[in-house]
């Protein structure tokens, strides 16, 4: 560990470790096998990078992310560590290089994908080589149950029965119980110290928001929080991430798609620039993900749901790494659930796996519709218990207005049961609002107490009453996987009249906060500089088209506003304009000039 404290010094230039670091690195230059559960941001790397650097022989490091891979190598050769990675970005004689590298003894770290990995040829390769360590990154991937299953994880047990000598650590951020033990028996790591750190990222400030007019909401997110700062966006699908991120653009934000519908080198460079550029947007599709090492992502925003608790904290958890104060901002659309449940349901997965599924969802819609510290409920799903309300989400900083909604809550519940508990919400709804229906009539629930009895509520109110009732516990999936509803035992004091339900009220916009955020976008331009304003909008447009380039390369929309109401006579008065350094002055800056003399004369 002397040798250790040494390298945590000189070459990462950090004085103490951090959480569990010293224990995890302790026991791995001992030989032994880990599995660590670490917050994003708290160091996992570390972990093994320095028993690597520290016994002899290369360190092997099993990633599912060559956008990770590629981002560790980088900050690792910049600091005099020899790493390496190999994937299908390098050309064959750069790939050979690399494994003469390893078979050399030359490499600290070598960079792996689990596919790869597990090929003859690679474990051939590393039979030859002198091996310090395997870390698998990532190894919540191994769980079926969880929201980024590999099936080549599983093949990753072959590492302790080929290289049994070889110490093994098994890292990843997000894993409850069940997943654990899955990655604990798949890895074949019974005998692995086990070192879980506390999952709260208590810098991050949680709020979820109504899916209604989302870009509106996300647009006025950004501009009253993150004006300038680089974040994710997180889309649903490969069109919509386009979608948004041109419209991001043409709203004067730097903004760019990432998902694996890009060709490799478009993916590469938007990466690149997202490392590289200050106040840049990426726009990711969730089904893709982003393993971008990126210490100050000030914001992740999510315009669609993820799949599960575990996916929306492993990417809400891309944000304020480097511990200062961050936002993880969704919004909620009804029609993400509807999707995903569809989607749960047509897919040719056991009945297993449909229900653990649903039940995930079922977990993350709860999260989403609670009126209680958000914080508490994200980590009490992984086991962790917060004594005290957490002060930084959306529920603790604005408690959400509700009403008293017991009447309603127990006429949803009486036809739950009525209806036999094997029937979904779309049905149950149905009945409630005694709507015709031939299956309602074929199963002869058109002749209940409970059919017509909820005509008093829109079909909207009764799907918000039902997602809340899920969400505190008083329905749950039933067993069989089909979709339907069951009670719990929660929902007995309410159908006893022992307890009260009380719904949450949607947060909703005023028109009059609708207004300001429009004189927000202009920056609460004068009326006399608007005029100049448009004049040098065109002007950009024209620049841009002029050099190929998009016009938020030109400049932004703030910094039109600065020459608007500022309107600087020389370069040099440019130079003071928010996003005008020596080059842009340069390239555009006599255009600018000319244009603001020009209104002046």
């Amino acid at each position: 560990m002397t040798r250790a404290q040494e390298i945590l010094e000189t070459v990462f230039g950090y004085k103490t470790f951090r959480l569990e670091q010293a224990q995890i690195i302790d026991t791995l230059i001992a030989g032994g096998d880990v599995l660590a559960l670490m917050p994003t941001g708290g160091g996992k790397s570390l972990c093994y990078q320095i028993p690597a650097i520290v016994r002899r022989g290369t360190g092997v490091v099993i990633s599912p992310l060559i956008a990770l891979m590629q981002d560790q190598v980088t900050a690792l050769t910049s600091l005099g560590v020899e790493a390496a990675f190999l994937n299908s970005t390098l050309e064959p004689w750069a790939q050979r290089e690399v494994e003469d590298q390893l078979l050399r003894g030359e490499l600290d770290l070598l960079y792996v994908a689990p596919e790869r990995l597990v090929s003859e040829r690679m474990l051939g390769l590393l039979d030859n080589a002198k091996l310090a360590l395997f870390a698998i990154d990532e190894a919540h991937c191994v769980s079926q149950w969880g929201h980024d299953f590999r099936p080549e994880y599983r093949q990753l047990s072959v590492l302790a029965e080929r290289f049994c000598d070889v110490p093994r650590i098994a890292l990843t951020a997000t894993a409850d119980q069940k997943t654990r033990e899955e990655i604990v028996g798949e890895l074949k790591l019974a005998g692995a110290s086990r070192h879980i750190a506390s999952f709260d990222r208590p810098n991050i400030r949680y709020t979820i928001t109504d899916g209604d007019k989302a870009r509106d909401r996300l647009w006025r997110f950004l501009s009253t929080e993150h004006p300038s700062d680089a974040g994710i966006v997180y889309c649903l699908s490969r069109k919509r991430a386009e979608d948004v991120a041109s419209w991001l653009c043409s709203r004067g934000r730097t903004a760019l798609a990432y998902h694996a519908g890009l060709a490799t080198e478009v993916r590469q460079r938007h990466q690149d620039r997202f490392l590289r550029e200050d106040g840049l947007i990426v726009v990711a599709t969730i089904a893709f993900g982003m393993g971008i090492d990126k210490p100050d992502v000030r914001f992740v925003a999510h315009l669609n749901l993820p799949k599960s608790v575990e996916a929306y904290y492993q990417e809400t958890g891309r944000a304020g790494r480097d511990g200062e104060p961050a936002n993880a901002w969704m919004a909620m659309r009804i029609g993400d659930i509807v999707t995903y449940r569809q989607w749960i349901d047509q897919s040719e997965a056991s009945a297993a796996y449909k229900r653990v599924s649903q039940q995930k969802l079922d977990s993350l819609v709860g999260l989403c519709e609670m009126t209680e510290c958000r914080r508490r409920a994200l980590l009490a799903y992984f086991g962790e218990q917060l004594n005290e309300p957490c002060g930084n989400c959306d529920n603790c900083l604005a408690p959400p207005e509700t009403h008293d909604a017991t009447e309603a809550a127990r006429k949803a519940l009486s036809a739950v049961y009525r209806t036999g508990q094997r029937f979904g919400t779309a049905y149950v709804i149905n009945v409630l609002l005694g709507n015709e229906d031939e299956r309602i009539a074929r199963n002869g629930h058109d002749k209940l107490s409970t059919f017509g009895i909820g005509e008093d509520l829109a079909l909207a109110e009764w799907r918000t009453l039902f997602r809340q009732l899920i969400a505190q516990g008083h329905l749950e999936p039933a067993p069989d996987g089909h979709g339907g509803l069951q009670l719990t035992d929660r929902c007995r004091a309410l159908l006893r009249g022992e307890a009260d339900f009380q719904l949450r009220v949607q947060r909703r916009e005023t028109p009059a906060r609708k207004s300001r955020q429009r004189k927000r976008e202009l920056q609460e331009l004068p009326e006399a500089d608007r005029p100049l304003f448009e004049a040098l909008r065109s002007l950009r447009t024209q620049l841009a088209a002029d050099n190929n380039v998009p016009p938020y390369v030109v400049c932004h929309d703030r910094s039109l506003c600065e020459i608007a109401t500022r309107r600087p006579q020389s370069a040099q008065a440019l130079h003071e304009i928010n996003g005008f350094g020596d080059a842009k002055v340069a390239r555009f800056g006599e255009a600018f000039i000319e244009a603001v003399a020009a209104f002046e004369s």
